[in-house]
Order: structure tokens, then C-alpha cells, then sequence
């Protein structure tokens, strides 16, 4: 059971410190913060091994990777693990994103402008256009693109042969790429969320480069809040460490981190204001669930999409929230959580 102060609904709370997706001003701590080879990056040991080995034996072979498809929630590490395998490989990496490639010019300047070995990164794959991803076909299986020269009758087809590249594409919702996308990818990882272990090594470690003094219990702290995803904790140890230099000597210490974390309205669990305000919704507005995903948006004012991927994945990992074929439905833990009694026949009392 938790303090109660932190648990007053706000309308107009603040973009969320806890929000997995990356913020406009974090691109270049996030790159200070990036481990630089697979050695040093924490975690994700089912990718790492297998990776390291064909990463080996590409090398020796003296060719280019095959290419990898990384999926797994925001935060997790995908873009960290494109520049690692880059970097192992000593390649160059280009990086753009789906939403960026427009028309079948866009892609086809940077596929031409790729030198043998050369890393392709693109982020959010699953928002390419149908256009471009056909045109996308042919440059992994045959390294070549088809361009079409002229139009109506004279029209004809040029194919433009391409460096031997490796791509790596990166997307939160593997479901939204095509088939034949999709099986074009030599290797196919999922990132995990990170065990709060894991989650203290990368804490401790980027403490280290940030120059800050942190005691272990104070880094287990932030790691259990840091909703096992490493940007969430690297955020919160940004914070931290502010408040430690404002409002202590600069050294942070779990009573540091545990006042941090309270004036950040953030729990024990991670938990955030938005968290709360749909829990608490579903408990005090459906006497816990079943509740539609439509109606329960409605009801808190946010987005079916936002609920559905930015909110409810962290929920269900924590089991606090069931997707029932009726709807959402609170559990038992939940009830615990936000200190509110709870009877399985008629839920709150």
C-alpha cells in the first residue's frame, strides 16, 4: 500500500516523465549514455549471443551482416543495438525513419549513396509507404532498384545495382508489417523488458559518466520505478540527480531518491499520475471492470491508441490490469496498490 497524497487526479498534468518514447531534447545525452559495444550493453542476453556470433562470422567471411529486424516497446534499446552492430562491424550508419521517406526519391538517394558494409538504420519501419517498402523489396533480396524512366508508352525500367548493405529496421508493432517485409530479415529479435537488475548496472554505470555519486540502495530505487525500460531510468536518474544537487549535497542517497521520486508523483512501482487516473477510473467509474476500451478512454479523456500502447503494456506486466473479452478489468494487486479495499463479487467497498 502507498501514500495516498500522490494519488489526486490533475487534468492538466505535465508530458509524462515516465513516457517510454524519446523527447525532443534527450538525443544527444541519450548518445553520451549509449554503451558503444555489445560487451558493454546491459541486458537482452537471448540477442546478445546470437548477434555476437554473426557478427563474427561475418567478418570473417568478409561480408555484410544479413539483415536484422529489431521489434520490442520504446526505450528498450533498439536504435543502441543498430550503432553497436555497426560499430562491431566497423561500418558507417545511415539513419532515417519511416514516416521521413516520402516518395521513392528519398529512399532511392540513400540507398544509392550507400558504400559496401554500409548500416542502413530505419526507425519505425512499419510506417513506410506501400510504394517505397515494394521498391525496398528488391534492394535486400538483389541489391539493386528498379527505376522507371519516362512515362506513358516510352516508359521503361532501368535497374541500378547497390552496394552490398545491411539493413536494420526497428518497430514497436511488428503486426503492422507486411509478410513479405518481414521475411526478408535474416535475423528477427525481440527487445524484453529489462529485469530491475539489469535495469541497476545501467543506472550505476551511467551515473559513473555523469559524474554523480549514487549508493546501491538508492540506484535499486530508481531502477524498480524506472518501469524496466533503460530511457525511463536514465530520465529518472537525470532528475534525481538534479534535486540531489539543488536541494542536498550533490551525493544521492535512497532518501534523496524517495523525495525526488515523491515531488516527481511517481510510486514505487513506476507508477505515474496518468497511470493512476486509469485505475482509478476503472475501479471508481465500473466498480473495477469490465470496461470497453472506448468507454474507458472516454472516460479518462485520453486517446484508444495511447491507452492501448503507451499505457496498458507496463499495467498488464505489473498485472494490474486484465484484457477480458468484455473489456479491461482491475485485479486484486491494483486494488492493493492504490490502497482501496477489494471484494471479488462487488470490488470497491
Amino acid at each position: 500500500m502507498i501514500n495516498e497524497e500522490i494519488y489526486q487526479l490533475d487534468d492538466n498534468f505535465e508530458p509524462r516523465l515516465v513516457e517510454p518514447k524519446k523527447q525532443p531534447d534527450e538525443t544527444l545525452i541519450e548518445i553520451t549514455l549509449r554503451p558503444q559495444t555489445l560487451k558493454d550493453f546491459v541486458g537482452q542476453n537471448h540477442i546478445k549471443e546470437p548477434l555476437a556470433i554473426s557478427i563474427e562470422a561475418s567478418k570473417k567471411r568478409q561480408e555484410s551482416i544479413e539483415h536484422i529486424l529489431l521489434y520490442g516497446n520504446p526505450g528498450l534499446g533498439k536504435t543502441t543495438l543498430a550503432n553497436i552492430i555497426a560499430k562491431e562491424m566497423g561500418s558507417h550508419l545511415k539513419v532515417t525513419a519511416g514516416p521521413a521517406l516520402e516518395k521513392v526519391g528519398d529512399l532511392a538517394a540513400i540507398l544509392s549513396n550507400l558504400q559496401q558494409g554500409d548500416v542502413l538504420f530505419i526507425d519505425e519501419i512499419h510506417r513506410l509507404n506501400k510504394t517505397i517498402e515494394e521498391i525496398l523489396y528488391t534492394a535486400m533480396e538483389d541489391y539493386a532498384i528498379d527505376i522507371i524512366v519516362g512515362k506513358g508508352p516510352t516508359a521503361r525500367t532501368l535497374r541500378m545495382p547497390l552496394e552490398k548493405f545491411t539493413l536494420i529496421g526497428a518497430t514497436t508493432k511488428i503486426s503492422l508489417l507486411s509478410g513479405p517485409l518481414r521475411d526478408r530479415f535474416g535475423h528477427s529479435f525481440h527487445l524484453n523488458f529489462y529485469e530491475h537488475i539489469d535495469i541497476q548496472k545501467i543506472i550505476d554505470r551511467n551515473a559513473k559518466i555523469l559524474e554523480v555519486e549514487i549508493q546501491p540502495e538508492a540506484s535499486k530505487k530508481i531502477a524498480v520505478s524506472a518501469r524496466r525500460t533503460p530511457r525511463v531510468a536514465n530520465r529518472l536518474l537525470k532528475r534525481v540527480r538534479d534535486f540531489a544537487q539543488v536541494r542536498h549535497n550533490g551525493k544521492i542517497d535512497k532518501q534523496i531518491t524517495e523525495e525526488a521520486l515523491k515531488m516527481l508523483n511517481i510510486d514505487e512501482q513506476g507508477l505515474d499520475d496518468v497511470d493512476r487516473k486509469i485505475l482509478l477510473a476503472i475501479i471508481e467509474k465500473f466498480s473495477g471492470g469490465p470496461v470497453g476500451l472506448n468507454t474507458l478512454a472516454a472516460a479518462v479523456a485520453e486517446e484508444m491508441d495511447t491507452i492501448e500502447n503507451i499505457y496498458e503494456p507496463y499495467l498488464l506486466q505489473l498485472g494490474m490490469i486484465e484484457r477480458t473479452p468484455r473489456g479491461r478489468k482491475v485485479t486484486k494487486l491494483a486494488y492493493e496498490h492504490l490502497g482501496k479495499k477489494y471484494i471479488e463479487q462487488t470490488g470497491l467497498i
